[in-house]
């Protein structure tokens, strides 16, 4: 009996998914557990595993298609079977294409056409929404790509591939290659690739935090002996008294996580005419992965005992460079904390993770200096720059949560005492 493959649902969040990659193709053979295809969300990306023995009859969606979560995409089940049941919409209207029918509404508006196209004129043309993205972009003539996805189908590497070739549509032709080849670049020496979707996410995020908030930084150091003798005596015992392996990181969000409690406008969200003020802390952590910067959260901080902030950290940190991670836990952070302080920077300016109202940028650990009954003893100095939406927070107010942080840090063996 045939069963439908259906898009699945990543996260209460995520409304669709984009396919990427095919492993299959209709009349293959599949088993329980073959990756049939694999798709990302904007944040994250996944595989999709058969779960039935069977033929893959029909696909329904493509490379690069955006495909609703629940939708059907594929079919399996025994040669011959009848599927016409699983096939709706956008699905229904190419597979009557495909037999010579011509739907009756949604007439698709047809590319400009030459006589030496690979594309005939009076062809109804397929075409991902991706690769019709990229050629809308790039003003690109449609008529002349050659189809290389399934069933004819205009997908990316099509469209690129004109765009090497300079295949411009005929409105506008002459300026376009003007503007996407300098008079002085030469073929070879550069490559233009396309964003991947959580660059663009990323991108968009950056800005629109940037032009819509008033942001300003503070920046400030402390002294770190105490959280490295602390951690130090971790590294030696840890083992032993069943501990994850805690970092500094760890440390500064323990510390973070309690001093929030204090300071309410920092745990927070900026919603225009209100604020959000929560009762948990949420932190945020920016993590560096393969595809980009992902800020999972680590929900309930304030709660939690140092080793199990260390270990959570480490889980979503973990799901998050696999690109593994629910969407689930890259939103509903209440305050962000930024570490760059491993690559050796010593000061800069983190940006805020919008609607929230502050993010804490972690930096290195340099000598300092400090005076101590008249003589100039040295001691290691972390940094910490603190961005805050000057629109929810003061620079008082900010300055004193800094100031806290600074000190909960210092302090830190009798902070765990409390």
């Amino acid at each position: 009996m045939a069963v439908a493959v259906i898009m699945p649902r990543q996260g209460q969040s995520v409304e669709s998914c984009i396919i990427t990659k095919w492993d299959k193709k209709v009349g293959d053979k599949v088993t329980p557990g073959d990756l049939l295809f694999s798709y990302e969300t904007d944040k994250a990306s996944f595989d999709e595993e058969a779960k039935e023995a069977g033929t893959l009859l029909a696909i329904f969606a493509e490379e690069g298609d955006d495909v609703p979560v629940l939708e059907n995409v594929a079919v399996i089940g025994s040669e011959g079977e009848d599927i016409s049941a699983f096939i709706t919409g956008g699905a229904q209207e190419e597979s009557a294409a495909e037999q010579g029918e011509t739907p009756a509404a949604k007439p698709v508006a047809a590319a400009p056409v030459v006589a030496t196209g690979s594309v005939q004129a009076g062809e109804r043309l397929k075409i991902s929404p991706r690769a019709k993205g990229i050629a809308e972009n790039q003003n690109l003539d449609l008529s002349q790509a050659v189809p290389t996805g399934p069933n004819g189908r205009i997908i990316e590497r099509d469209v690129l591939e004109l765009s090497k070739k300079g295949a411009f549509a005929a409105e506008g032709a002459q300026a376009a290659p003007a503007a996407a080849q300098p008079v002085a670049a030469v073929e070879g020496e550069y490559e233009d690739v396309p964003l991947a979707n959580i660059r663009k996410v990323i991108a968009k995020a950056m800005y629109d935090s940037i032009q819509g908030m008033a942001q300003l930084t503070h920046t400030a150091s402390f002294d770190a002996t105490d959280i490295l003798a602390y951690r130090k005596t971790l590294k030696a015992n840890g083992e032993a008294l069943g501990l994850v392996n805690i970092t500094l990181n760890d440390i500064v969000m323990f510390a973070v996580s309690r001093v929030l409690k204090n300071h309410k406008d920092l745990n927070a969200h900026f919603l225009d005419d209100k604020m959000r003020y929560f009762n948990s802390v949420n932190l945020g952590m920016a993590v560096d992965t393969p595809r980009g910067l992902l800020v999972p959260t680590v929900f309930g901080a304030d709660k939690m005992t140092l080793n199990e902030i260390a270990a959570e950290a480490k889980r979503v940190a973990a799901e998050a460079q696999d690109g593994k991670i629910s969407p689930d836990y890259l939103s509903g952070g209440t305050f962000t904390i930024s570490n760059l302080g491993v690559y050796g920077t010593e000061s800069f300016t983190p940006i805020i993770n919008s609607p929230q109202t502050g993010i804490l940028g972690v930096n290195n650990i340099q000598t300092k200096w400090k005076m101590v009954e008249g003589e100039a003893v040295p001691y290691q100095a972390m940094g910490l720059s603190l961005t805050y939406d000057h629109r929810a927070v003061d620079g008082a107010p900010a300055a004193r949560f800094l100031q806290e942080v600074c000190k909960a840090l210092e302090g830190f063996t009798a902070l765990l005492a409390r």
